[in-house]
């Protein structure tokens, strides 16, 4: 097995998720944004109604997909000290993420929409409020965008597969957006109290990083993912990954491997269902 670094892993940890309905505010640091592109429909005719109330999370459409679709997703190299290159990796895997999952919304039935990527060097205010401290990469429901935040550590240490994986994370909650789950997920949230709040934050966040695993899983051939690496920070973050969220709001580090094992083993959306999941894995 290969080893890394802790530090490679550790600034990919706080990713942040900002999950907000609703916000003030716009973003006032140096951006470079991707457009947003064309909504996606399917036929009339191929269009089913989604699940309402619960049934969106535990009963989407999305978990009898399949294998997620591959986008043969070659990024390139990503070389220290290049913002131009950094950027050039983050809007090609952006681009191969909006592939797989149009595809995957076509096969569901479901309407798909593209996220917008920003792409910034300072921390910023977005329209769901303040940047969440030690976060690199934000989704903000309210504009459907994608915050990417390159640091100085990130371009001294390139770690592609981390890079990625953090996109394809954020990405998750956009899907969970475009789904309807997080229809389910606010409307639930919004009736219950604190503990509630917190376990559904879990179920929202593991499945996050569940979809993010099942689209690493197609790209295992074409990034490439190496299989030393991959093992390597599942068990960082088996051992880790609670660590930068004391009010277990993300799922405590084995619940974290074991949702990041289930979706690398399986390619499938389908193994991503933590709504109808035991409490146990979503501690």
């Amino acid at each position: 097995m290969n080893t890394l670094p802790m530090k490679k892993l550790s600034s990919l940890v706080a990713t942040g998720a900002v999950i907000a309905l609703a916000g003030a505010g716009t973003a006032t640091a140096d951006v470079k944004p991707v457009s947003a592109g064309q909504q996606v429909v399917p036929p009339a005719a191929q269009q089913a109604a989604p699940p309402r109330g619960k049934a969106a999370a535990t009963a989407s459409p999305l978990y009898r997909t399949g294998r997620l679709a591959s986008s043969n997703c070659s990024p390139g190299n990503l070389p220290k000290g290049s913002t131009t290159a950094y950027k050039r990796f983050l809007s090609t895997v952006t681009n191969c993420l909006n592939r797989s999952w149009a595809s995957q919304f076509r096969k569901a039935g479901l309407s798909f929409s593209k996220p917008r990527l920003r792409i910034i060097t300072k921390k910023v205010r977005t329209p769901c409020g303040p940047w969440s401290a030690g976060a690199d990469g934000i989704y903000c429901s309210t504009d459907r965008t994608m915050y990417m935040l390159i640091t100085k550590t990130q371009l001294r240490q390139p770690f592609a597969l981390g890079i990625t994986r953090l996109m394809a994370h954020e990405y998750g909650h956009h899907v969970q957006n475009m789904s309807g789950i997080w229809n389910y997920y606010w409307a639930a949230r919004n009736s219950s109290g604190r503990s509630g709040q917190l376990a559904l934050s879990r179920r929202s966040e593991l499945q996050a990083e569940c979809f993010s695993s099942v689209f690493m899983r197609t790209v295992e051939g074409t990034l490439p993912v190496d299989s030393g690496e991959w093992d390597y920070t599942v068990n960082w973050f088996r051992k880790n990954g609670a660590k930068g969220w004391p009010q277990n709001d993300h799922g405590r580090g084995p619940s974290q491997a074991y949702w990041m094992n289930r979706g690398y083993g399986s390619a499938s959306p389908g193994s991503c269902n933590t709504w109808a999941a035991s409490s146990r894995t979503v501690a």
